[in-house]
Protein backbone atom coordinates (compact mmCIF):
# COMPACT_ATOMS: atom_id res chain seq x y z
CA UNK A 1 0.00 0.00 0.00
CA UNK A 2 2.73 2.27 1.02
CA UNK A 3 4.77 1.28 -2.12
CA UNK A 4 1.78 2.04 -4.41
CA UNK A 5 1.14 5.74 -2.59
CA UNK A 6 4.61 6.74 -3.20
CA UNK A 7 4.68 5.62 -6.56
CA UNK A 8 1.37 7.72 -7.21
CA UNK A 9 3.18 10.58 -5.81
CA UNK A 10 6.57 10.47 -8.20
CA UNK A 11 3.67 10.31 -10.94
CA UNK A 12 1.78 13.71 -9.54
CA UNK A 13 1.79 16.57 -11.61
CA UNK A 14 2.79 19.62 -9.21
CA UNK A 15 0.87 22.46 -11.23
CA UNK A 16 -1.97 20.36 -10.80
CA UNK A 17 -4.63 19.80 -7.81
CA UNK A 18 -4.60 16.95 -5.99
CA UNK A 19 -7.28 15.30 -3.71
CA UNK A 20 -6.14 16.17 0.01
CA UNK A 21 -3.62 18.73 -0.82
CA UNK A 22 -3.88 22.46 0.46
CA UNK A 23 -4.64 25.21 -1.16
CA UNK A 24 -5.15 28.77 -0.73
CA UNK A 25 -8.48 30.57 -1.64
CA UNK A 26 -8.08 33.88 -3.20
CA UNK A 27 -11.59 35.53 -2.95
CA UNK A 28 -12.60 38.91 -4.47
CA UNK A 29 -9.00 39.71 -5.50
CA UNK A 30 -7.90 39.48 -1.78
CA UNK A 31 -10.89 40.66 -0.02
CA UNK A 32 -10.82 37.20 1.79
CA UNK A 33 -8.18 34.51 1.92
CA UNK A 34 -8.84 31.12 3.01
CA UNK A 35 -6.42 28.29 3.34
CA UNK A 36 -8.37 24.50 2.71
CA UNK A 37 -7.42 20.84 2.24
CA UNK A 38 -9.73 19.67 -0.87
CA UNK A 39 -11.81 16.69 -0.51
CA UNK A 40 -15.30 15.91 -2.15
CA UNK A 41 -16.52 16.86 1.20
CA UNK A 42 -15.00 20.39 2.13
CA UNK A 43 -16.98 23.06 1.84
CA UNK A 44 -15.96 26.95 1.10
CA UNK A 45 -18.64 29.69 2.42
CA UNK A 46 -19.56 32.77 0.14
CA UNK A 47 -22.13 35.13 1.31
CA UNK A 48 -24.97 32.99 3.07
CA UNK A 49 -24.15 29.75 1.18
CA UNK A 50 -21.67 27.48 1.11
CA UNK A 51 -20.00 25.35 -2.51
CA UNK A 52 -18.30 22.13 -2.55
CA UNK A 53 -14.93 22.60 -3.71
CA UNK A 54 -15.21 19.17 -5.30
CA UNK A 55 -14.17 21.04 -8.90
CA UNK A 56 -11.90 22.51 -7.88
CA UNK A 57 -9.92 19.11 -7.77
CA UNK A 58 -7.46 17.98 -10.61
CA UNK A 59 -7.23 21.97 -11.91
CA UNK A 60 -3.98 24.02 -12.25
CA UNK A 61 -2.60 26.38 -9.51
CA UNK A 62 -4.29 29.61 -11.21
CA UNK A 63 -7.17 28.69 -12.02
CA UNK A 64 -10.43 31.12 -11.56
CA UNK A 65 -13.82 30.08 -10.71
CA UNK A 66 -17.01 31.65 -10.13
CA UNK A 67 -20.28 30.98 -8.95
CA UNK A 68 -23.01 29.16 -12.23
CA UNK A 69 -26.10 27.64 -11.68
CA UNK A 70 -25.40 23.94 -12.51
CA UNK A 71 -27.41 21.09 -12.32
CA UNK A 72 -28.06 20.72 -8.58
CA UNK A 73 -27.79 24.72 -7.95
CA UNK A 74 -25.41 27.03 -7.60
CA UNK A 75 -21.72 25.99 -7.73
CA UNK A 76 -18.20 27.00 -8.37
CA UNK A 77 -17.36 26.72 -12.31
CA UNK A 78 -13.50 27.50 -13.73
CA UNK A 79 -13.98 30.53 -15.94
CA UNK A 80 -12.10 30.33 -19.41
CA UNK A 81 -11.12 33.33 -20.81
CA UNK A 82 -12.32 33.74 -24.33
CA UNK A 83 -10.85 33.87 -27.66
CA UNK A 84 -12.28 37.27 -28.43
CA UNK A 85 -10.72 39.19 -25.62
CA UNK A 86 -6.79 36.99 -25.89
CA UNK A 87 -7.22 38.17 -29.57
CA UNK A 88 -7.59 42.04 -29.01
CA UNK A 89 -4.43 43.69 -30.00
CA UNK A 90 -1.84 46.13 -28.45
CA UNK A 91 -3.09 48.69 -31.43
CA UNK A 92 -6.78 48.04 -30.84
CA UNK A 93 -6.09 48.20 -27.17
CA UNK A 94 -4.29 51.75 -27.76
CA UNK A 95 -6.48 53.10 -29.06
CA UNK A 96 -9.69 51.99 -26.81
CA UNK A 97 -7.90 53.93 -24.07
CA UNK A 98 -7.33 56.99 -25.91
CA UNK A 99 -11.40 57.36 -26.65
CA UNK A 100 -11.47 56.33 -23.00
CA UNK A 101 -9.52 59.51 -21.80
CA UNK A 102 -10.99 61.44 -24.55
CA UNK A 103 -14.63 60.82 -23.39
CA UNK A 104 -13.49 60.99 -19.62
CA UNK A 105 -12.51 64.66 -20.26
CA UNK A 106 -15.71 65.38 -20.89
CA UNK A 107 -17.38 64.19 -17.71
CA UNK A 108 -17.97 64.88 -14.22
CA UNK A 109 -19.45 63.15 -11.32
CA UNK A 110 -20.14 66.94 -9.65
CA UNK A 111 -23.80 66.27 -10.46
CA UNK A 112 -24.57 63.19 -9.55
CA UNK A 113 -26.85 62.57 -6.64
CA UNK A 114 -26.49 59.46 -4.27
CA UNK A 115 -29.91 59.53 -3.42
CA UNK A 116 -30.47 55.12 -4.68
CA UNK A 117 -33.16 56.22 -7.16
CA UNK A 118 -30.59 55.76 -10.03
CA UNK A 119 -31.00 51.98 -10.44
CA UNK A 120 -34.32 50.88 -12.03
CA UNK A 121 -34.00 47.15 -11.23
CA UNK A 122 -35.20 46.08 -7.81
CA UNK A 123 -33.82 43.34 -5.49
CA UNK A 124 -37.13 41.68 -6.61
CA UNK A 125 -36.77 41.76 -10.00
CA UNK A 126 -33.18 40.30 -9.28
CA UNK A 127 -34.16 37.31 -7.79
CA UNK A 128 -36.53 36.50 -10.58
CA UNK A 129 -33.65 36.52 -12.81
CA UNK A 130 -31.78 34.85 -10.36
CA UNK A 131 -34.56 31.89 -10.68
CA UNK A 132 -34.75 32.05 -13.95
CA UNK A 133 -30.84 30.83 -14.40
CA UNK A 134 -29.26 34.35 -15.02
CA UNK A 135 -25.77 34.26 -14.13
CA UNK A 136 -23.67 36.33 -11.94
CA UNK A 137 -22.24 38.23 -15.09
CA UNK A 138 -25.69 38.75 -16.47
CA UNK A 139 -26.98 40.12 -13.30
CA UNK A 140 -24.37 42.94 -13.45
CA UNK A 141 -25.16 43.59 -16.66
CA UNK A 142 -28.51 44.45 -16.01
CA UNK A 143 -27.59 46.46 -13.22
CA UNK A 144 -25.58 48.59 -15.58
CA UNK A 145 -28.19 48.44 -18.44
CA UNK A 146 -30.80 50.02 -15.72
CA UNK A 147 -28.36 52.67 -13.95
CA UNK A 148 -29.46 56.23 -14.98
CA UNK A 149 -25.97 57.70 -13.90
CA UNK A 150 -23.75 54.86 -15.43
CA UNK A 151 -23.10 56.80 -18.37
CA UNK A 152 -22.80 60.52 -16.54
CA UNK A 153 -19.81 58.50 -14.72
CA UNK A 154 -16.42 58.45 -15.62
CA UNK A 155 -14.07 56.08 -16.49
CA UNK A 156 -12.99 55.41 -13.49
CA UNK A 157 -16.15 55.45 -11.47
CA UNK A 158 -17.90 52.74 -14.31
CA UNK A 159 -15.09 51.18 -13.46
CA UNK A 160 -15.26 50.97 -9.58
CA UNK A 161 -19.28 50.28 -9.93
CA UNK A 162 -18.64 47.26 -12.17
CA UNK A 163 -15.85 45.89 -9.60
CA UNK A 164 -18.27 46.74 -6.80
CA UNK A 165 -21.40 44.52 -8.05
CA UNK A 166 -19.46 42.46 -9.48
CA UNK A 167 -17.77 41.14 -5.95
CA UNK A 168 -21.79 40.81 -4.89
CA UNK A 169 -23.57 39.26 -7.73
CA UNK A 170 -20.34 37.46 -9.37
CA UNK A 171 -17.89 36.54 -6.58
CA UNK A 172 -15.16 35.10 -8.06
CA UNK A 173 -12.04 33.17 -6.46
CA UNK A 174 -9.00 32.37 -7.47
CA UNK A 175 -7.11 28.89 -7.17
CA UNK A 176 -3.42 29.70 -5.78
CA UNK A 177 -0.59 27.92 -4.38
CA UNK A 178 0.44 27.77 -0.72
CA UNK A 179 4.03 28.53 -0.95
CA UNK A 180 6.21 30.76 0.91
CA UNK A 181 5.53 33.67 -0.62
CA UNK A 182 1.82 33.53 -0.66
CA UNK A 183 1.46 31.78 2.92
CA UNK A 184 3.62 34.39 4.37
CA UNK A 185 1.33 37.65 2.67
CA UNK A 186 -1.92 35.99 3.85
CA UNK A 187 -0.76 35.57 7.48
CA UNK A 188 0.80 39.17 7.17
CA UNK A 189 -2.68 40.04 5.95
CA UNK A 190 -5.43 38.32 8.48
CA UNK A 191 -3.42 37.15 11.28
CA UNK A 192 0.25 38.96 11.50
CA UNK A 193 0.60 37.62 15.36
CA UNK A 194 0.35 34.30 14.65
CA UNK A 195 3.66 34.71 13.15
CA UNK A 196 5.47 37.28 14.77
CA UNK A 197 4.68 40.25 12.48
CA UNK A 198 7.48 38.54 10.37
CA UNK A 199 6.51 40.07 6.80
CA UNK A 200 7.59 38.76 3.37
CA UNK A 201 10.93 40.78 2.72
CA UNK A 202 11.53 40.24 6.29
CA UNK A 203 11.34 36.48 5.45
CA UNK A 204 13.41 36.71 2.42
CA UNK A 205 16.53 38.50 4.25
CA UNK A 206 16.38 35.66 6.94
CA UNK A 207 16.97 32.93 4.21
CA UNK A 208 19.90 35.22 2.50
CA UNK A 209 21.55 36.19 5.31
CA UNK A 210 21.78 32.44 6.38
CA UNK A 211 23.09 31.31 3.32
CA UNK A 212 20.15 28.80 2.63
CA UNK A 213 21.05 26.51 -0.20
CA UNK A 214 21.00 23.24 -1.49
CA UNK A 215 22.88 20.43 0.80
CA UNK A 216 22.66 22.60 4.08
CA UNK A 217 22.17 21.66 7.12
CA UNK A 218 20.43 24.29 8.82
CA UNK A 219 19.60 24.98 12.33
CA UNK A 220 16.49 26.62 13.12
CA UNK A 221 14.36 28.24 16.21
CA UNK A 222 10.76 28.60 14.73
CA UNK A 223 8.11 30.16 17.08
CA UNK A 224 6.50 31.45 13.82
CA UNK A 225 4.03 28.67 13.66
CA UNK A 226 6.52 26.70 11.33
CA UNK A 227 6.62 29.62 8.53
CA UNK A 228 10.45 29.37 8.62
CA UNK A 229 10.41 25.69 8.62
CA UNK A 230 8.89 25.34 5.60
CA UNK A 231 10.29 27.92 3.89
CA UNK A 232 13.79 26.85 4.95
CA UNK A 233 13.07 23.53 3.47
CA UNK A 234 11.31 25.09 0.12
CA UNK A 235 14.97 26.56 -0.72
CA UNK A 236 16.55 23.53 0.13
CA UNK A 237 14.07 21.39 -2.52
CA UNK A 238 15.16 17.92 -0.60
CA UNK A 239 18.81 18.30 -0.62
CA UNK A 240 19.93 19.18 2.97
CA UNK A 241 18.58 19.12 6.59
CA UNK A 242 16.56 21.56 8.84
CA UNK A 243 16.23 20.97 12.14
CA UNK A 244 14.15 23.21 14.57
CA UNK A 245 15.17 22.64 17.93
CA UNK A 246 13.40 23.70 20.93
CA UNK A 247 14.28 24.72 24.54
CA UNK A 248 12.25 22.86 27.62
CA UNK A 249 10.30 19.70 26.40
CA UNK A 250 7.58 21.01 24.15
CA UNK A 251 8.54 21.75 20.85
CA UNK A 252 6.95 24.78 18.94
CA UNK A 253 3.82 24.11 16.83
CA UNK A 254 4.93 24.25 13.17
CA UNK A 255 1.23 23.30 12.13
CA UNK A 256 2.21 25.76 8.73
CA UNK A 257 4.48 23.09 7.36
CA UNK A 258 1.53 21.12 6.36
CA UNK A 259 0.67 23.78 4.04
CA UNK A 260 3.24 23.73 1.80
CA UNK A 261 2.20 20.23 0.04
CA UNK A 262 5.98 18.67 0.75
CA UNK A 263 6.59 15.32 -0.62
CA UNK A 264 7.97 12.51 1.28
CA UNK A 265 11.71 13.62 0.49
CA UNK A 266 11.89 17.32 1.36
CA UNK A 267 9.67 16.10 4.36
CA UNK A 268 11.75 13.50 5.11
CA UNK A 269 14.37 16.38 5.63
CA UNK A 270 12.76 18.15 8.31
CA UNK A 271 13.53 16.94 11.94
CA UNK A 272 13.12 17.80 15.47
CA UNK A 273 15.46 18.02 18.03
CA UNK A 274 15.38 19.70 21.58
CA UNK A 275 18.35 22.17 22.19
CA UNK A 276 19.77 19.55 25.68
CA UNK A 277 19.94 16.68 23.00
CA UNK A 278 22.03 18.85 20.62
CA UNK A 279 24.58 19.54 23.82
CA UNK A 280 24.37 16.84 25.19
CA UNK A 281 27.24 14.19 25.19
CA UNK A 282 25.45 10.86 24.66
CA UNK A 283 22.12 10.91 22.89
CA UNK A 284 19.81 7.95 23.92
CA UNK A 285 18.25 5.34 21.33
CA UNK A 286 14.70 6.57 19.97
CA UNK A 287 12.09 4.27 20.97
CA UNK A 288 10.47 1.80 18.34
CA UNK A 289 7.61 2.56 16.18
CA UNK A 290 8.20 6.44 16.28
CA UNK A 291 7.15 6.38 19.95
CA UNK A 292 8.66 9.52 21.39
CA UNK A 293 7.76 12.70 23.28
CA UNK A 294 7.75 15.30 20.54
CA UNK A 295 5.52 12.93 17.83
CA UNK A 296 3.12 13.11 20.90
CA UNK A 297 2.78 16.56 21.03
CA UNK A 298 -0.58 18.07 20.25
CA UNK A 299 -0.28 21.15 18.82
CA UNK A 300 -3.83 23.87 17.82
CA UNK A 301 -4.14 23.97 14.32
CA UNK A 302 -3.45 27.15 12.33
CA UNK A 303 -6.34 28.65 10.34
CA UNK A 304 -7.06 31.52 8.20
CA UNK A 305 -11.01 31.40 8.38
CA UNK A 306 -13.73 29.07 8.48
CA UNK A 307 -12.13 26.65 6.61
CA UNK A 308 -9.37 25.25 8.41
CA UNK A 309 -6.66 22.71 7.93
CA UNK A 310 -7.74 19.25 9.92
CA UNK A 311 -4.69 18.91 12.49
CA UNK A 312 -4.04 14.94 11.10
CA UNK A 313 -0.60 14.46 9.55
CA UNK A 314 -1.77 13.47 6.03
CA UNK A 315 2.40 11.88 5.71
CA UNK A 316 1.86 9.35 8.67
CA UNK A 317 1.20 6.37 6.61
CA UNK A 318 4.43 7.17 3.49
CA UNK A 319 7.45 4.96 4.21
CA UNK A 320 10.96 6.33 5.67
CA UNK A 321 13.24 7.79 2.43
CA UNK A 322 17.12 7.39 3.15
CA UNK A 323 18.73 10.77 2.54
CA UNK A 324 21.83 11.02 1.99
CA UNK A 325 23.52 14.36 3.36
CA UNK A 326 26.62 16.08 2.25
CA UNK A 327 28.68 14.01 3.83
CA UNK A 328 27.69 11.12 1.88
CA UNK A 329 26.14 9.36 5.36
CA UNK A 330 23.16 7.93 5.23
CA UNK A 331 20.01 8.53 8.00
CA UNK A 332 16.22 7.98 7.91
CA UNK A 333 13.70 10.15 9.13
CA UNK A 334 9.56 8.84 9.50
CA UNK A 335 7.85 12.09 8.40
CA UNK A 336 8.08 16.42 8.49
CA UNK A 337 8.88 16.83 12.40
CA UNK A 338 9.73 13.87 13.44
CA UNK A 339 12.49 13.90 16.55
CA UNK A 340 15.83 13.17 14.51
CA UNK A 341 17.56 9.85 15.22
CA UNK A 342 20.64 9.74 17.01
CA UNK A 343 23.06 9.15 14.47
CA UNK A 344 22.11 12.34 12.55
CA UNK A 345 22.37 14.54 15.64
CA UNK A 346 25.57 13.28 16.27
CA UNK A 347 26.51 13.83 12.47
CA UNK A 348 25.36 17.31 13.35
CA UNK A 349 27.56 17.77 16.47
CA UNK A 350 30.43 16.46 14.50
CA UNK A 351 30.25 18.80 11.58
CA UNK A 352 28.69 21.84 13.05
CA UNK A 353 25.70 23.14 11.51
CA UNK A 354 26.18 25.18 8.18
CA UNK A 355 23.86 28.15 9.29
CA UNK A 356 21.35 29.21 12.28
CA UNK A 357 18.12 31.49 11.70
CA UNK A 358 16.32 32.38 14.45
CA UNK A 359 12.58 33.93 14.63
CA UNK A 360 11.42 33.97 18.11
CA UNK A 361 10.00 37.34 19.30
CA UNK A 362 8.91 35.83 22.16
CA UNK A 363 12.37 35.01 23.75
CA UNK A 364 15.72 36.80 24.42
CA UNK A 365 17.48 36.82 21.46
CA UNK A 366 20.89 36.61 23.54
CA UNK A 367 19.93 33.68 25.76
CA UNK A 368 19.12 31.68 22.72
CA UNK A 369 22.36 32.62 20.57
CA UNK A 370 24.46 31.66 23.60
CA UNK A 371 23.59 28.62 23.70
CA UNK A 372 22.86 27.40 19.94
CA UNK A 373 25.79 29.61 18.39
CA UNK A 374 28.60 26.81 19.86
CA UNK A 375 26.54 24.22 17.54
CA UNK A 376 27.18 25.70 14.22
CA UNK A 377 30.14 25.13 12.05
CA UNK A 378 32.78 28.12 12.04
CA UNK A 379 32.48 30.85 9.17
CA UNK A 380 29.01 30.18 8.90
CA UNK A 381 26.55 32.71 8.81
CA UNK A 382 23.50 33.53 11.34
CA UNK A 383 20.40 35.43 11.12
CA UNK A 384 18.26 36.25 13.93
CA UNK A 385 14.39 38.08 13.56
CA UNK A 386 12.94 41.02 16.52
CA UNK A 387 10.28 42.08 16.38
CA UNK A 388 11.78 45.64 17.96
CA UNK A 389 15.73 46.63 18.17
CA UNK A 390 16.16 46.93 21.84
CA UNK A 391 16.89 43.17 22.37
CA UNK A 392 19.06 42.55 19.04
CA UNK A 393 21.24 45.81 20.08
CA UNK A 394 21.63 44.11 23.03
CA UNK A 395 22.85 40.36 21.55
CA UNK A 396 24.75 42.64 19.19
CA UNK A 397 27.07 43.98 21.75
CA UNK A 398 27.53 40.60 24.10
CA UNK A 399 28.51 38.68 20.91
CA UNK A 400 31.16 41.80 20.55
CA UNK A 401 32.43 41.41 24.00
CA UNK A 402 32.83 37.72 23.92
CA UNK A 403 34.70 37.82 20.54
CA UNK A 404 31.65 35.17 18.89
CA UNK A 405 31.29 36.69 15.59
CA UNK A 406 32.22 39.17 12.95
CA UNK A 407 30.34 40.98 10.23
CA UNK A 408 27.59 42.15 13.16
CA UNK A 409 25.11 44.08 11.73
CA UNK A 410 21.53 45.33 12.19
CA UNK A 411 19.12 45.48 8.90
CA UNK A 412 15.70 47.21 9.18
CA UNK A 413 13.47 46.00 5.69
CA UNK A 414 11.69 48.39 4.17
CA UNK A 415 9.40 47.61 1.42
CA UNK A 416 6.63 50.05 -0.28
CA UNK A 417 3.71 48.64 -2.70
CA UNK A 418 2.22 50.95 -5.88
CA UNK A 419 -1.01 50.48 -7.84
CA UNK A 420 0.14 51.31 -11.00
CA UNK A 421 -2.75 51.74 -13.29
CA UNK A 422 -3.62 54.10 -15.87
CA UNK A 423 -3.53 57.94 -15.08
CA UNK A 424 -3.07 56.40 -11.02
CA UNK A 425 -0.18 55.38 -10.23
CA UNK A 426 0.56 55.90 -6.19
CA UNK A 427 1.94 54.04 -3.33
CA UNK A 428 -0.84 51.80 -1.52
CA UNK A 429 -2.87 54.03 0.97
CA UNK A 430 -2.57 51.57 3.83
CA UNK A 431 0.31 50.03 3.46
CA UNK A 432 2.60 48.58 6.43
CA UNK A 433 5.60 50.61 7.60
CA UNK A 434 7.09 48.61 10.08
CA UNK A 435 8.97 45.27 9.08
CA UNK A 436 11.15 44.39 12.40
CA UNK A 437 14.75 43.79 12.53
CA UNK A 438 17.52 41.50 11.27
CA UNK A 439 20.73 40.45 13.08
CA UNK A 440 23.37 39.05 11.41
CA UNK A 441 26.48 38.00 11.22
CA UNK A 442 29.49 35.21 11.16
CA UNK A 443 30.23 33.17 13.84
CA UNK A 444 34.26 32.84 14.56
CA UNK A 445 36.62 30.00 16.17
CA UNK A 446 36.25 29.66 20.20
CA UNK A 447 38.78 31.46 21.72
CA UNK A 448 41.30 28.60 23.52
Amino acid sequence: MSLTILQSESRRNPRLTWEGCSVLLDVNDGDRLVFARLSPASTLKIGNKSFSLKPLIGCPFGSLFQIENGGNGPELARVMPSREEEGISCQETEEMKEEQVTKDELRDNRAIVDNNKAQSLSSEDIDAMRSQGATGDEIVEALIANSATFDKKTVFSQEKYRLKKQKKYAPRVLLRRPFTRSICEAYFKKYPARIGFLRLDALSLLLSFGNVTANSDVLVVDMVGGLLTGAVAERLGGKGSVCNTYVGNTPNPMDIVRIFNFDDEICSRIMRSSLADLTSSQIEPTKPNGENEDSEQASQPVSMDESPLPSTDQSSDLNSESIVSPLTKVFKCAKAGDKAPPEVINLWKENGFTSLIIAAPQSDAWSLVKDLLPLVANSAPFAIYHQYVQPLATCMHKLQLEKMAISLQISEPWLREYQVLPSRTHPFMQMNAFGGYILSGTKICDRQ
